[in-house]
């Protein structure tokens, strides 16, 4: 099997915020990672070009690599877009429109506060060859919400990108990682031709579109483990199916957050 590593970024700083601390990387670590793809000649790919392979639409080039951002962090454009531009590397960047700064429909999480991208910058982003995608609106554990409230999150993220870019979103990714058979299926009824799961696995050209597995950066990954993932080595390959473990932690998600009377966030 041809493994396809597709990375998941989210601060590229030195002093980041205490909410995503602990999923943050040094510029310089975030530059040494991209000079070793550059040296492997990794072909970098967006991720709805991706999905174009996943869905047999395009081959699948050589040595292919995916790079992807979630929640928007306003490091991105000056710590993370020049080292991606200096190398021509594409790359795909998820955002939670409500909890950006300036959002027409903010809804304001003190954990959060003004940490993430501005909306005005949004437009500036897709011009400079960045593929914006959603990621919900208010970043909730969309596998706790009721079928209605997740729908919302989903299309409502969807309408106010395409307002503001003029253009079709095509990608999702799944606030923290957590989907379900009834969320996939309501993310493709919204009109989005791929999303994003984590897994901390490989993917492949057999993964599912909707559902793509990627591998986290965190605080504590060492340029050793980047410099494996690169080579096809130091993670699994993903399951095509959830695992009766995964299938378990989201009953229990789902019933603590009936319980509690609250969709599950990891942001409140």
């Amino acid at each position: 099997m041809t493994r396809v590593p597709v990375l998941l970024y989210h601060s590229i700083s030195g002093r980041p915020p205490p909410f995503i601390a602990r999923f943050a990387v040094t510029p310089a670590e975030f530059e040494r990672h991209l000079d070793l793809a550059a040296e492997r000649r990794c072909t970098a790919l967006t991720v709805s070009a991706f999905a174009d392979v996943l869905r047999g639409r395009t081959p699948l080039p050589p040595r292919a690599l995916v790079i992807t951002f979630d929640d928007g962090l306003a490091d991105f454009p000056a710590a993370a877009l020049p080292a991606l531009q200096a190398r021509r590397l594409p790359a795909t960047l998820y955002v939670p429109t409500g909890l950006l700064r300036g959002s027409p429909q903010r809804v304001h999480l003190a954990s959060v506060g003004d940490a993430l991208l501005d909306w005005s910058q949004l437009a500036e982003l897709d011009a400079a060859g960045i593929e914006v995608g959603a990621h919900s609106h208010t970043h909730p554990h969309l596998d706790t919400l009721r079928t209605a409230a997740a729908r919302d999150e989903i299309r409502r993220s969807k309408a106010l990108l395409e307002d503001e870019l003029g253009h079709d979103v095509r990608t999702f990714a799944y606030p923290n990682g957590y989907s379900s058979p009834r969320v996939r299926r309501l993310v493709s009824e919204a009109g989005f031709g791929s999303a994003c799961a984590v897994k901390n696995a490989f993917s492949s050209p057999a993964d599912d579109p909707l559902a793509i597995a990627r591998l986290m950066l965190t605080s504590e990954t060492t340029v050793e483990d980047v410099r494996a993932w690169l080579d096809g080595t130091g993670a699994p390959d993903a399951p095509r199916q959830d695992a009766p473990a995964t299938r378990a932690w989201r009953a229990y998600r789902r019933a603590r957050a009936l319980a509690r009377g609250r969709p599950g966030s990891d942001l409140t």
